[in-house]
């Protein structure tokens, strides 16, 4: 299985090579930089959304199946 895949990627790196003779490197280099801008943006842009509304304790159920093991405790009397 290793050996397939080996020569599966020595066949590509080939027809790769074949057909990569007239590009530059520096066009490889600027679309993969233009990738991670683009996921770098859509990371930014999504860093808030956290933070959004205030955070609101939890219902403590006691009926529940699973409860939430995040209040140590401590519960919210109603």
């Amino acid at each position: 299985m290793l050996i397939q895949l080996s020569s599966a990627a020595l066949m590509a790196a080939e027809v790769a090579e074949e057909h990569a003779e007239g590009t530059p490197p520096f066009v490889y280099g600027g679309v993969i930089f233009a990738i991670f801008m683009v996921l770098m943006f859509a990371t930014m842009a999504f860093t808030s959304l956290g933070h959004r509304h205030e955070a609101t304790p939890e219902h403590v159920d006691p009926q529940r199946q699973f409860t939430n093991k995040h209040d140590h405790g401590q519960g919210i009397p109603e």
